[in-house]
């Protein structure tokens, strides 16, 4: 276990296998935990776990197989991952939460919501890619393309070792499954306060005007949120916006109408809106 700026690093036994967890030190109420995308280690979260860790505590796991994680025999798929991270919470005591997922952390995030409603205190979908926006295949990973182009340039020395430990193999593999699992109708029907967060520049999911049509059918403890100059990777590219807008949520401020968002942050729905 060692101390950085605040943090703490430790591994935990997942499966009896070794699960690499940092952790900041001090904060209070419900935990914060990061779960990070596909073929990527949680390091890319770490900005916005950072802007939040003055107030709560935050956990930035890397899931079993990913990053400094032990590796598997073989990928798992979203489901298992969301037993993964459940087991991950009851390794480090954490009987409730509110889960923060990026890219694929939002199908685990809602595979663990749908799961265990009561170990979820709310949840915040950031880039909820997967499903129909996402097929065919060759659509979805022309899609990551365009991605990859629009990201920061300083994402690169930060994702790449990742994606090569990974392999481009599993990644595919899993990029594949992504694409299939049906987030949209999945955020939809939210057993849990939600709050989803889109990025402007996102070629993976649909526009924010098509998205807000389709939420006001949603529950009302749904709320979705737009960082406009942002691309996949939100938490990574605009951490302090970010950060902030997850702030304002949890405080009941997005809600009261009460926010003072920064700018490039707008309210796309809140729970309330006319149809």
């Amino acid at each position: 276990m060692a101390t950085d700026d605040g943090w703490v690093t430790e591994h935990v036994r997942v499966e009896g296998r070794s699960v690499h967890v940092r952790r900041s030190v001090g904060g209070s109420g419900v935990p914060l935990v990061h779960i990070h995308g596909f073929a990527i280690s949680g390091t890319y979260l770490m900005p916005t776990a950072r802007s939040l860790a003055g107030r709560w505590l935050n956990v930035v796991p890397d899931l079993p197989g990913y990053g400094r994680s032990e590796r598997r025999d073989h990928v798992l798929d979203v489901r298992a991952l969301a037993g993964a991270l459940l087991a991950i919470l009851d390794a480090l005591d954490i009987d409730q939460a509110v889960l923060i997922g990026n890219s694929m952390g939002c199908p685990i995030g809602l595979e663990v919501a749908y799961e265990a409603p009561e170990r979820v205190h709310r949840l915040v979908l950031v880039s909820p890619a997967g499903g129909g926006q996402n097929q065919p295949l060759a659509r979805g990973l022309g899609q990551l393309a365009v991605d990859v182009m629009r990201e920061s340039p300083r994402m690169a020395p930060v994702a790449l070792p990742d994606y090569l430990r990974f392999g481009p193999v599993n990644g595919l593999r899993l990029f594949h499954e992504l694409t299939l699992f049906p987030s949209l109708e999945r955020l939809l029907h939210t057993p849990v306060p939600t709050l989803a967060v889109l990025g402007g520049r996102d070629p993976l999911m649909p526009s924010p005007s098509r998205v807000a049509e389709v939420v006001r059918l949603a529950p009302e403890q749904l709320a979705v949120a737009l960082v406009e100059q942002a691309a996949h990777a939100v938490n990574f590219s605009h951490p302090e916006e970010l950060a902030k807008l997850i702030e304002a949520w949890l405080d009941g401020a997005l809600l009261a109408g009460g926010a003072a968002l920064p700018a490039g942050v707008r309210v796309v729905h809140l729970p309330g809106d006319p149809v």
